[in-house]
């Protein structure tokens, strides 16, 4: 079961760090290849956390792990700025010639069974184009 979420992209310290020593490194990955999720919403699509996502928009789809959020926050999911949410980003841009990087709509629900996080290498291949 699919459920239509707003996603907000944010930075977090720990992941910098992480993709300052190697971007594809697995604490890399680990630290950047999520969404967090508010706990109803969590439970709302049928899946634990650490269990695999798949999310998918208009613009892109990409496999995550799945956070449980320590607040409440339904409807609302967070990504850290990385390569796979970035797969989710339009290429449009603000007035100011930014990407959006808030509220970004986009259902969520588990990946299959055999699915694995989407390799840093994939990623780059469709960038690549």
């Amino acid at each position: 079961m699919a459920l239509e979420l707003s996603i907000i992209i944010i930075r977090d310290i720990f992941q910098d760090e992480a993709g300052k020593k190697s971007r594809y490194s697995e604490e890399y990955k680990s630290q950047s290849a999520l969404i967090i999720l508010d706990k109803q919403d969590l439970a709302g699509i049928g899946a634990k956390e650490g269990e695999k996502l798949l999310v998918k928009n208009d613009v892109g789809s990409i496999v995550v792990s799945a956070r449980l959020s320590e607040d409440s926050h339904p409807g609302l999911a967070f990504m850290r700025s990385s390569p796979w949410s970035n797969q989710l980003v339009s290429d449009a841009t603000c007035e100011a010639g930014i990407p959006g990087y808030k509220g970004i709509k986009a259902a969520v629900q588990p990946a299959e069974a055999s699915a694995a996080v989407t390799d840093i290498s994939e990623i780059l291949s469709r960038i690549k184009g």
